[in-house]
């Protein structure tokens, strides 16, 4: 009988991954946001009975396995993901604006949220302080899903990425604070003050420890191997190994999470990755986050519908109007003295402090006897549902609109004249299939041929202007170029090497050299 449950549940699952994947595919083709179609679309599941997708509803949406899921099994994932392919030198170039908003923002926006709860709401304190902590921090799920197909400036996507890696994992130690130790510290006065920061920088230092320890171990070890299937493996263990074991020691498993991936990002990749091995992980994770979000969106849709909200839209407008306000004085007042920051960017980093599933799962997890559990419930859900749909569609033209987004400058020129370019190449092509099938004469095809050579000539003088006028676009072609390059030189060493022709010292000597020309295009390029 448990087999079959297993198999039932196996089912769903696939159930699942079809639709999540359908939704994914359709809302991609036509550049939609995917995150916000999966919610929506999953909001709609929800609301409308269907009778083949109840049990898996009535699955999902058990607190304790949408917890599982997203928490344990999807959030180490995404977070390694993240971080891996952030590089320490945009973390640096930025490091004031994402401290700021990271440490004082969260810590601003969770005094906010609290205290307005408590006045303008009748709850309890731990009740309110609660709110704060799950909505006090953008969701690194949401926010990096919808801000990587906006296309904003990279160093306001750096702002972004790093502010909500590190405030996520701050928001966990403030839920836990206020969920089962406030009151025991407020009792206690200034004692309970020293013991509440105590157990805040205990946490975080501890998750710190553990995932700088565990990234730079691995690191070493991927020196000794040059397989990338075993280090992708490698990387798996890392992300969910330092998540489980910051979690048994009560530290932060998502900033442990986090500085692992970073630190194997930036260290390991440049002592003991090959440049394949490189370009595999970052593909595999790829591939793994793109599912996992997938997912993650679809589970926040049919959850958020098994609320009530009935007699309860005066809590919902409060909820929303607090989180939103506290937002504004979080990022307007910890930016407040960090100079070179524009002023269109704090209006897109107000707006876009997205939330979503994180903040579901939490919520999830309080104790069913905790004082104002379903107030928090339908607080919390209305925030996300209204964070992840209002806010996400309106980010897009909100960033047009202030003129945020990275302008490529001559690449809508470039792409027009690629576009013509293949038009015309095909359309030889077909001259010749046609003229050999039909017997057509040669020197009608000719004719044509050569009409469309010319064109392809004028196309190439109109590139070389744009390469003068725009030197970027050649030199961001060219590395491209080098790239794909360098990574055909280093397949063709390791054949040569599998054949027997070379020896491995010669293999060796080779792949550094190609891996030292890596290395350098990337610090180039960024």
């Amino acid at each position: 009988m448990h087999g079959l449950d297993l198999h039932h549940i196996f089912e769903l699952g696939l159930i699942l991954i079809m639709i999540a994947a359908g939704i994914t595919a359709i809302a991609k083709k036509f550049e939609r946001p995917y995150p916000i179609a999966l919610v929506i679309v999953g909001t709609i599941i929800g609301l409308f009975h269907i009778p083949i997708l109840e049990p898996l509803i009535e699955l999902i949406t058990e607190g304790e396995i949408f917890n599982f899921v997203i928490l344990t099994l999807f959030l180490p994932a995404l977070l390694g993901e993240a971080a891996l392919k952030l590089p320490f030198s945009h973390l640096e170039e930025n490091k004031n604006p994402i401290l700021a908003l990271a440490f004082g923002g969260t810590l601003l926006s969770f005094i906010v949220i609290g205290l307005l709860s408590l006045w303008l709401m009748d709850i309890s304190i731990p009740a309110a302080f609660v709110f704060a902590a799950v909505l006090s921090a953008t969701d690194p799920v949401s926010v990096l899903s919808i801000f990587k197909s906006v296309g904003v400036h990279k160093r306001l996507s750096t702002v972004i990425e790093g502010e909500s890696l590190i405030n996520d994992g701050l928001a966990v130690v403030l839920f836990n604070i206020s969920a089962f130790s406030l009151l025991t510290y407020l009792d206690l006065g200034f004692e309970g003050l020293g013991l509440g920061v105590w157990e805040f920088v205990k946490v975080v230092s501890l998750g710190l420890i553990i995932g700088g320890a565990l990234g730079y171990g691995f690191s070493k070890i991927t020196k000794y191997f040059d397989d990338y299937p075993l280090e992708i493996i490698f990387s798996i263990i890392l992300f969910y190994g330092a998540y489980l074991l910051a979690e048994t020691f009560h530290a932060s498993g998502v900033i442990a999470v986090v500085v692992s991936a970073l630190v194997l990002g930036n260290y390991g990749t440049k002592i003991g990755m090959s440049p394949t091995t490189r370009l595999n992980i970052n593909n595999f994770w790829d591939v793994a986050a793109l599912l996992a979000n997938s997912l993650v969106f679809l589970m926040v849709g049919l959850e958020i519908t098994r609320i009530n909200v009935a007699d309860k839209w005066w809590m919902i407008f409060l909820a929303i109007l607090i989180v939103l306000i506290a937002r504004s004085v979080a990022v307007y007042g910890s930016l407040l003295f960090i100079s070179n920051f524009p002023n269109p960017w704090k209006h897109i980093l107000n707006w876009g402090g997205l939330r979503g599933s994180i903040s579901i799962a939490l919520v999830l997890s309080l104790p069913r006897d905790f004082a104002g559990r379903d107030e928090v419930l339908i607080m919390a859900f209305s925030v996300v549902l209204f964070s992840l749909v209002i806010q996400g569609l309106t980010i897009k033209p909100l960033i047009s609109l202030l003129g945020v987004k990275e302008k490529e400058k001559g690449y809508e020129d470039y792409r027009k004249i690629i576009a013509r370019g293949h038009r015309y190449e095909t359309a030889i092509d077909e001259v010749e299939k046609v003229k050999n099938k039909l017997l057509i004469s040669e020197t009608v095809a000719r004719e044509l041929i050569d009409h469309y050579e010319q064109s392809l000539e004028e196309l190439q003088d109109k590139i070389k202007e744009l390469f003068e006028k725009y030197p970027n676009l050649k030199e961001q072609q060219r590395n491209v170029l080098q790239l794909h390059s360098l990574y055909a030189q280093h397949e063709v060493i390791d054949h040569l090497l599998n054949e027997g022709i070379i020896t491995s010292e010669i293999a060796e000597e080779e792949e550094e050299l190609i891996t030292n020309k890596l290395v350098e295009l990337e610090e180039e390029h960024d």
